[in-house]
């Protein structure tokens, strides 16, 4: 422009938005804005108004890659306006009463020469040369470990960084036009698109509940059960609905042990600066432990997490509605057993639902909310309403073995361990599935959820659907070795273990691409199983759920859209999934 150029950011700054001021000389922030991000890595893009090249400039690389890289893969993690002075995106930071004031003093004052911004994180001689491209290699090989290779819009972003070291302004520019272009044009942001779209939409609505208006208000809640799962999700329903809870275990020790760990999880929140003292000592004393089932007498929800065994749930529910009124929800966290099954020992079995949550509770977004064929609008609207005041999104699905999530899991796991026990190895396993754009592979993924829970969830599939189910002798095995892979101290992979090894088969096994089509073609026709029987109403279910249940990758756009383009799901009824595909113009 010829004149120093100024930009006040009093507000929301993400995107295209944080690249205008970027492009300013010189940069203010009002405390209260709401947040600053560059989020396009998320959404399968790259910073394309000159981001990519100005911040690395301005912040240094190794801060550049936090912002445009770390922070959209972390669940779209912004920059409060403290951070952003901090780093030297904003070179002054106001109060909202006085910002437009202030803001303007110190453009007159910048222009005057009497006052001198300084630009701590901006990168030196000695650090282009040594620390860009060593930040540049590190974050490279740490995005393969944590993501794959298969999103592109990170990579482009890196390659683009890199560059920056030494290109002219001009230069840089010119090559985001270019890198935009492509990704613009390709799947991924189309795939990613929808998938973002989706899943905003269904934090608003929930498809299959009833009128919201039936929902019953819960003024005091029950867990039954102290475990993991059981406290977690205790602790969610404290301090999303701020109403007494109890919490019961067969034991006063388990008890005990489980209002300790709620009370030391609140008190973490506080030292983080996340919860404020009066909510703590409110919600703290919120909390009552007991092994008296009558306790729940005036719980409007009680909520299950006791073993996976049909008769000891039942027992548990034939015990509590002798002690809750007859129009208490009562519901369960399995994630095996039917419903319906449960419910059959109830005197009102109307009132009873499934609200099955996923590990870890306060980072797992999705709760399935299960519908048996006796459950009532009121039970289901009910257990709706609290999955949303938790925060969380919630699918309605029919009472059916696995649900959602853990069918179509088991369905991919069930593969991977026929493949290892026909003569497949491990790495050819893994191989096989890396299109798919999964944070880890299969065996990566039974060590997470346990070892014998995978067995567990296999044996339930293969009981339930032997013709097309896998149950594995193999993977029960590895439960009593205790682990697949060999890792060092720091936990990273090393190999194989030799116990793990041993399993492989002595056949001729598949290889990586009839492996993939086998994985492909069995998911492609388990949804479409799932649709027909009425699991969920359409295709976006399947895709919330795996999203936000499993970790499908939003550049895949969930996993529907990927089994439409890869050409699985014509191939198992002659039709796709969406139409037209949800597929890029290249």
């Amino acid at each position: 422009l010829g004149v120093p150029s100024f930009c006040f950011i009093n507000g929301l700054a993400l995107g295209g938005g944080l690249e205008i001021a970027l492009n300013s000389d010189y940069r203010t922030v009002s405390s209260s804005a709401a947040a600053l991000a560059l989020p396009e890595v998320f959404l399968g893009l790259i910073p394309g108004w000159g981001g990519a090249w100005l911040l690395p400039n301005l912040i240094g690389v190794r801060n550049a890659l936090t912002v445009m890289i770390e922070n959209p893969l972390k669940t779209n993690r912004t920059l409060s306006p403290a951070q952003a002075l901090e780093l030297g995106i904003a070179d002054a930071m106001f109060p909202p009463a006085r910002f437009l004031e202030e803001s303007l003093r110190f453009a007159d004052e910048v222009v005057a020469g009497t006052r001198k911004v300084k630009r701590p994180h901006a990168p030196s001689a000695l650090e282009r040369a040594t620390v860009w491209p060593i930040a540049i290699n590190a974050a490279r090989k740490a995005l393969r470990e944590k993501i794959g290779t298969i999103a592109q819009s990170p990579y482009a972003s890196l390659d683009l960084m890199a560059a920056a070291k030494s290109s002219t302004k001009a230069q840089g520019f010119a090559a985001e036009d270019k890198v935009l272009a492509e990704l613009i044009s390709g799947d991924q942001f189309r795939a990613s698109v929808y998938a973002f779209m989706l899943v905003q939409k269904r934090q608003k609505n929930t498809p299959g509940a009833p009128d919201k208006k039936l929902a019953q208000p819960v003024t005091k809640a029950g867990v039954v059960g102290g475990g993991l799962m059981a406290r977690q999700f205790a602790l969610q329903l404290l301090r999303r609905l701020e109403v007494p809870l109890v919490i019961s275990d067969v034991s006063q020790e388990r008890v005990d042990d489980a209002t300790s760990w709620i009370k030391a999880e609140l008190q973490t929140l506080h030292t983080k600066g996340r919860l404020h003292s009066d909510a703590l000592n409110k919600l703290s004393a919120l909390v009552h432990g007991t092994t008296d089932m009558a306790d729940f007498a005036q719980c409007d929800l009680v909520i299950e997490a006791v073993f996976e065994e049909l008769d000891v749930k039942r027992s548990v529910f034939s015990e509590l509605e002798q002690h809750v009124s007859p129009e208490a929800i009562l519901a369960s966290n399995t994630s095996s057993l039917a419903i319906g099954d449960i419910a059959s020992v109830l005197k009102h079995p109307q009132r009873m639902v499934g609200i099955h949550f996923f590990n870890p509770v306060a980072v797992m977004p999705l709760v399935e909310v299960v519908k048996a064929h006796t459950t009532s609008d009121v039970a289901l609207a009910t257990a709706v309403s609290v999955v949303n005041k938790l925060r969380k999104t919630a699918i309605v699905t029919a009472d059916t073995t696995g649900f959602v999530v853990n069918r179509l899991l088991a369905k991919l796991l069930g593969e991977a361990m026929h493949a290892v026990e026909m003569g497949t190895p491990y790495d050819v396993v893994d191989e096989s599935v890396q299109p798919l754009g999964l944070p880890m592979g299969p065996f990566e993924l039974l060590e997470l959820v346990g070892l014998q829970v995978g067995a567990h969830v296999l044996a339930t599939h293969y009981k339930a659907f032997p013709d097309r189910f896998f149950d594995s002798e193999a993977l029960v095995t590895l439960v009593g070795l205790g682990k697949i892979y060999d890792r060092d101290p720091q936990k990273k992979i090393k190999g194989i273990s030799s116990g793990a090894q041993a399993l492989v088969g002595s056949g001729k096994g598949y290889s990586a691409q009839e492996l993939r089509n086998r994985v492909h073609e069995g998911l492609a026709d388990e949804v479409w199983r799932m649709l027909e029987e009425g699991v969920v109403e359409s295709p976006e279910d399947i895709d919330v759920a795996m999203i936000l249940g499993a970790g499908w990758p939003f550049l895949m756009g969930g996993l529907t859209p990927y089994l439409d383009r890869v050409g699985a799901s014509e191939s198992a009824r002659g039709k796709t999934f969406h139409t037209p595909p949800i597929r890029g113009v290249s």
